[in-house]
């Protein structure tokens, strides 16, 4: 199992058991980083809602093999995994691991509904024969008239059905050959539903990696990173192996990512074989590789804005590569990007939990839109797909900080 703190054991007169170890209160510092780093705790002020008292609860689950009550799984499932307690904990805790081995141990069967939807995450087929209906309707003027019946919330449709926009129907092509010299060849991870949703953000990554001499290459077989199964108490362990066979068969220098979200899940692959060390040893942040190959030559266009970049949760807490987006940035003459205020709490989107918790989640986005508002500039970027549409169904404007940049190409 894993050490979630590093302590010596001799020094303490502590016998380490062989179950993962949690600290208890007597041990904690007690320095509160972890409290006001807590979204759930600057919603409803309780210690309930603080990583403190939900890590005594996964104590009792994961080491003392006991039950836990119903209100002490309402708090548990509150969390929205931000994992900003790790970042804040001066022991290192990795409250990550630790919540999904609980979920794991906790969530029984799924319903019918979320069955279907862990279908179409899985099933690419699936949700390409969807789509053309789904933009049928949301081009047929029926989502006013349809919302008004209630009918949507009654089939617990209603959260999702106000993210939707308008999805690109063409599939990306598995080549984009490089613009001149050719450096290499790269292989561009699209995930489940980006390549539809969030196709401007992918395009945009092509032309940039074919303007710096990169061929991208994107296979057709890949799938859902299996974080939304993992951290709702699901196995993936099909959809991560499924993943690492597509990308290693592959002749590639590189595995890039776009969405942080996806990276986190990426990021933590166990390297339990040489087959995932190897897909572990080539993936890399598309933000990362373009600042460390981008050529002295390529010149952008000036823009003579001021930018706010929002640092997803996945970004600041798991993959903890924030600061490549400013440098990239940085790139673009004349712009100035700052950090958006309070970066360090979560947008509320938290992956599924914008649907599974939506009051919560609408609470928190309310108040990222509110720092959004009074920060002044001309536009917010977001490295993480899954926060730009979370808060762009409340009203906002966030793109991706490589359609800036795309932008600015001469």
């Amino acid at each position: 199992m894993f050490d979630f703190m590093e302590m010596d054991f001799n020094a303490a007169g502590i016998t380490p058991s062989s179950g993962p170890y949690i600290p208890d209160a007597g041990e904690c510092q007690r320095c509160g980083q972890c409290v006001s780093s807590c979204p759930t705790f600057r919603l409803f002020q309780t210690h309930e809602e603080t990583p403190r008292s939900r890590i005594r609860t996964l104590s009792k689950i994961l080491v003392e093999n006991q039950a836990i009550s119903t209100e002490e799984r309402e708090h548990l499932d509150n969390c929205l995994q931000c994992r900003a307690c790790e970042t804040a904990c001066p022991s290192r805790m990795a409250y990550g691991e630790l919540f999904d081995q609980a979920q794991a141990q906790l969530t029984a069967s799924p319903s019918g509904l979320a069955k279907l939807a862990y279908s179409l995450i899985e099933n690419k087929r699936w949700r390409r024969n969807l789509l053309p209906l789904l933009a049928v309707y949301l081009k047929s003027g029926l989502q006013n008239p349809l919302r008004a019946t209630g009918l949507l919330k009654k089939l617990h449709l209603a959260d999702a059905e106000s993210l939707l926009t308008l999805p690109a129907l063409k599939p990306l092509a598995t080549q984009y050959p490089a613009i001149g010299t050719t450096r290499g060849q790269v292989a561009l991870f699209t995930g489940c539903i980006a390549e539809h949703f969030d196709n401007a953000t992918l395009q945009a990554a092509i032309t940039l990696l074919n303007a710096i001499g990169y061929t991208v290459i994107v296979p057709p077989e890949q799938g859902c990173c299996g974080a939304v199964h993992q951290h709702n108490g699901q196995t993936a362990t099909a959809l991560i192996d499924h993943n690492i066979n597509v990308f290693n068969a592959l002749d590639v220098q590189a595995v890039l990512h776009t969405a942080t979200g996806c990276g986190a899940m990426l990021s933590d692959y166990r390297h339990e074989n040489e087959a995932a060390a190897l897909f572990s040893q080539r993936l890399q942040d598309i933000n990362e590789f373009l600042l460390a190959h981008w050529p002295e030559d390529l010149h952008l266009n000036a823009l003579p804005e001021k930018v706010a970049v929002h640092e997803p949760c996945s970004q600041r807490n798991v993959l903890k590569n924030q600061q490549t987006v400013y440098a990239l940035l940085a790139k673009i003459p004349e712009l100035e990007a700052i950090p958006l205020p309070d970066n360090h709490l979560c947008c509320g989107a938290g992956g599924s939990y914008m649907l599974s918790h939506p009051d919560n989640a609408g609470q928190l986005r309310t108040m990222k839109q509110q720092t959004i508002n009074g920060a002044q500039v001309d536009r917010v970027v977001s490295s993480n797909f899954g926060c730009a549409v979370f808060m762009n169904a409340g009203g906002g404007d966030v793109v991706h900080p490589l359609r800036l940049l795309v932008g600015q190409l001469s």
